[in-house]
């Protein structure tokens, strides 16, 4: 399985809702995404919440988050 390359898509600006991680060109924050998918939105369903989306956008939210995991979190579950 290929890994989705998230660098690209999502940005770090502090001009951009505080610094958080965005989606480039949407300021959609990367938490707001995965919180989203978390609370049990589909990724069509995100999209229909957020139109200027892209399914790649979403994923690339998701591969961020899991980049940003600590590898020891990772590793005790």
């Amino acid at each position: 399985m290929t890994r989705v390359e998230w660098r690209g898509r999502v940005i770090i600006d502090e001009n951009v809702h505080h610094g958080d991680p965005c989606i480039k060109g949407a300021r959609i924050p990367v938490s707001i995404l995965v919180g989203s998918l978390v609370d049990g939105m589909t990724v069509p369903e995100v999209i229909d919440a957020y139109p200027q989306l892209t399914a790649e956008d979403v994923g690339a939210a998701l591969a961020y988050a899991a980049d940003r995991m600590p590898t020891d979190l990772l590793a005790s579950s």
